[in-house]
């Protein structure tokens, strides 16, 4: 299953909602999101920074990665980023794959 990590900030309102809601009812909230969502939450963490909130967890799909991006940001009380994460042995196979890139600025070579 794909895992995700998202940085989270939240907006003034999405402080005070956590400031009134506690941080354990909030992971709690997050972690029934992913179980519901057919996932698994890994990791969800605090931070100081640019970022108020980390979590890394497994979904699906990249559909439902999108979801939770568009349902966080569109409730207005945080905004988040995703990353796709990828394992060590997903690069190798990665790295063994041949791919016709052509580097910008070079002219394409014939076949």
């Amino acid at each position: 299953m794909p895992r995700f990590l998202w940085q989270v900030t939240y907006t003034p309102e999405g402080s005070r909602g956590l400031a009134g809601e506690g941080g354990s009812a909030r992971h709690e909230a997050v972690r029934a999101m992913f179980e519901q969502a057919g996932g698994r939450l890994e990791a969800f963490y605090y931070a100081f920074g640019p970022d108020d909130l980390i979590v890394i967890g497994e979904l699906p799909d990249n559909a439902t990665a999108a979801a939770f991006a568009l349902n966080t940001n569109a409730s207005g009380t945080a905004h988040s980023r995703a990353t796709v994460l990828l394992t060590p042995e997903e690069l190798d196979r990665a790295a063994q794959l041949d791919v016709a890139y052509r580097p910008p600025g070079q002219a394409p070579t014939s076949a």
